[in-house]
């Protein structure tokens, strides 16, 4: 039997690590999918640990350059941001990878915004909510305040995505839509890095930064492959999208952030925006989008959590519920929705709600499930504004969420709203990123499957 050519993608989320292939035609023909138990850092926080991470890539790709099933005819890679990994001379991660949720001393942020502007300008400049750690670079910062003999031994510091390629090129290099996301790093006016990278030392533990569709050409096991150099999975889950569809669009990728993304939104960002944690990415060719974000998809699983203890129930008995109108109804007539809309998108009232409140378990997951529709709305509502946007697409966990989907289409009466069925939309577009180095037929037209909600039966949150 012939080997099916195939590429393949190295996807690593935070939680899961995925394996996939795809054949010339962009359908998934094997996908593996593995937890990896953290490690702690210095300071006892909970972190990728990074040499189990080397180990399954190195693993995995060598295992599947063997299976005769399948002939690899290049490989890429997606992976989460707000990470680097840091590498000492010799090409090997000499410090933790850090995780972005690690709380920031208050001080030395403080210190950081005052020397560089103050958090207003610097944030509109560098398109970068003030978050900690979730801000890239202050990662780097701190380190060589904390730290300096350790930051002297840094040679490079790889965003994740990268140092994924790095692992199978040992070609450390810099990409944009790591750069570009959230990292107080890049200056969206001037198109380069900010001031505060060079003065601070920053520049010189960086390599040069390469175009998102460049390759390495790599050889193991006598066969040479075109490697990529990696995506941030944000800005590779826009590009089938941006493949298939012209007219203006958002993106709403759901998973533990749900991100709202307009490519067609070029307006600077609002310091009012900024202050509701607006941001902007970069698409792979360096294009501004706008975006949101919101804490949901982790908001969702620790309060599945919660309910499932005190009603005794497993987690999956809440998450494949169907949407009940009379009890969204019942909802909305005692107050919850306008609970809700009291919230703030870093903080829910369902969180502080005592669960004996709620008539049923079925009543208390779609209480869950509005209050973050709610703030969801809140969320995208600044992406959206001022453009002609036609349709919303979700992808992700909340696409197959049949309560999240007809409460989002009635959140946004006026458009479109779809569960869009793409496989695996991080890692394809990372794939479609290297068509030209491996695939000879023309991109296909129907890469995303969709399915539409209607506003008429649920009117709420207008």
């Amino acid at each position: 039997m012939e080997a099916q050519p195939v590429i393949l993608i190295f996807d690593v989320g935070k939680t899961n690590k995925k394996i996939l292939l795809f054949d010339e035609h962009y359908r998934l023909v094997f996908e593996d999918s593995t937890h990896l138990p953290e490690t702690t850092d210095e300071d006892g926080m909970a972190c990728e640990d990074v040499t189990l991470l080397t180990q399954w890539l190195r693993n995995s790709f060598e295992r599947l350059l063997k299976d005769t099933r399948f002939a690899i005819k290049a490989v890429n890679f997606s992976g989460y941001g707000a990470s680097f990994v840091y590498l000492d001379a010799r090409g090997e991660p000499v410090l933790p990878l850090y995780n972005y949720l690690k709380p920031y001393p208050e001080a030395l942020q403080k210190k950081f915004y005052d020397t560089y502007g103050g958090e207003a300008d610097f944030s509109t400049a560098t398109a970068s909510p003030v978050l900690g750690s979730l801000n890239s670079g202050m990662q780097l910062y701190r380190i060589k305040a904390e730290n300096p003999a350790k930051f002297a031994t840094i040679k490079h510091a790889l965003h994740l995505p990268q140092y994924l390629s790095c692992i199978l090129t040992r070609k450390p290099v810099s990409e944009i839509t790591s750069i570009g996301c959230h990292t107080n790093l890049w200056d969206f006016t001037s198109r380069n890095y900010h001031v505060w990278v060079e003065r601070e030392g920053l520049a010189e533990k960086f390599p040069p930064i390469h175009k998102s569709t460049e390759v390495v050409m790599t050889t193991s096991n006598g066969q040479t492959l075109p490697i990529g150099i990696g995506l941030h999975d944000s800005s590779a889950a826009l590009i089938p999208y941006l493949a298939n569809f012209r007219e203006p669009f958002m993106l709403l990728s759901t998973g533990t952030w749900c991100i709202s993304l307009n490519p067609f939104n070029h307006k600077p960002l609002t310091r009012e925006a900024l202050a509701q944690d607006g941001l902007c990415y970069l698409t792979y060719e360096g294009l501004p989008v706008k975006a949101s974000r919101l804490f949901a998809g982790y908001e969702h699983e620790q309060q599945v959590a919660r309910m499932a203890e005190h009603f005794g129930l497993s987690t999956s008995a809440f998450t494949t519920l169907e949407h009940d109108a009379a009890l969204l109804d019942k909802l909305r007539r005692t107050g919850w929705e306008a609970r809700s809309q009291r919230d703030t998108l870093q903080h829910s009232s369902f969180a502080d709600t005592d669960l004996t409140s709620f008539a049923s378990p079925s009543e208390a997951y779609h209480a869950l499930i509005m209050n973050i529709v709610v703030r969801q709305r809140m969320s995208s509502a600044w992406v959206l504004e001022d453009t002609d946007v036609k349709r919303i697409f979700v992808d992700g966990g909340f696409s197959k969420n049949d309560i999240y989907m007809f409460l989002l289409a009635a959140s946004f009466p006026a458009i479109e709203t779809f569960a869009a069925s793409v496989p695996q939309a991080s890692a394809l577009g990372a794939a479609l990123v290297m068509h030209e180095y491996w695939n000879k037929t023309s991109l296909p037209v129907d890469l995303i499957g969709l399915k539409y909600y209607s506003c008429g039966a649920e009117k709420f949150m207008q």
